[in-house]
Parts: C-alpha cells; structure tokens; sequence
C-alpha cells in the first residue's frame, strides 16, 4: 500500500513533534539537576559544627533503661520511671513490664508466670501504688 504525501506530512510532523518534546524534557531535566546542585551540599562537606547537630545519640541499648522479662526486653526512656520500676521486687516488676509495657492480660501473665488470675490483680494495683510513692507521688 503506498502511502500519499498528506500521510507522509502527518508522519513527519508528528515525528518532530515527538522530537520537539523529548528535547524540552532532557533540558529541564538537565536544568533541574543544575539547580539541585547548586542548592544541596553533600554531607561529608558539612562543618564539624553543623554535623554535630544533625546527630543523635543512639540510647536504645542502654543497660540502665532496660528491662529483661521473660524473653522480652523493654526498654524505658522515662529516668524517673526506670529508676523506681528497678526499686520494685522482681515478681512485681515482671507483673508491671508484662502489662503496661508488653500489653499482656492479666490472664496471660497468670498463664506465663504460673499465678493465679487474682493474685496478678492484686499485685498490678498495689505495684502502681508503690511505683506513685517511689516517684513522689
């Protein structure tokens, strides 16, 4: 099938349209990488000073603020918080971690730790009684 000039104009229009558009897009894409070089710095360029205040300290393993019960570690951010869980005795500390910090029912505790139901009641409300005094109230 042969094709006539009017398709062949159409063909070669379109085609330098298309040529047209992907010029415009590298150069904005090339200018656009101009302007971000310009604006960003990289980061091993930064002063000392400005890099110091983009840092953080890392303080998710600290000894200190971490609590071991069971096979889980909880971790607690508060000073005052860890202070006085640390003072409580072992068994209330484990009935506190494992319900306000684990999200473990009461009937899970009792399970985990072989006590009746009851018994981890008692234990959690007189343990947060405990916990107000030590951190004064």
């Amino acid at each position: 099938m042969k094709t006539n000039s009017n398709d062949k104009s159409i063909q070669c229009t379109f085609d330098s349209f298309c040529k047209k558009v992907l010029r415009n897009e590298a150069r904005d894409y090339f200018d656009e990488l101009g302007h971000k070089r310009n604006r960003e710095v990289i980061i091993s360029e930064l002063p000392i000073e400005i890099m110091e205040q983009l840092s953080t300290c890392d303080r998710y393993f600290e000894k200190e603020k971490t609590f071991g019960v069971l096979n889980y570690a909880v971790y607690i951010d508060d000073d005052d918080l860890a202070e006085a869980i640390s003072e409580l005795p072992d068994k209330k500390r484990k009935v506190i971690l494992l319900y306000y910090f684990l999200d473990k029912s009461e009937y899970e505790i009792a399970n985990l730790l072989h006590i009746p139901r009851t018994s981890i009641e008692y234990q959690r409300t007189s343990t947060i009684k405990l916990l107000k005094e030590l951190m004064g109230g």
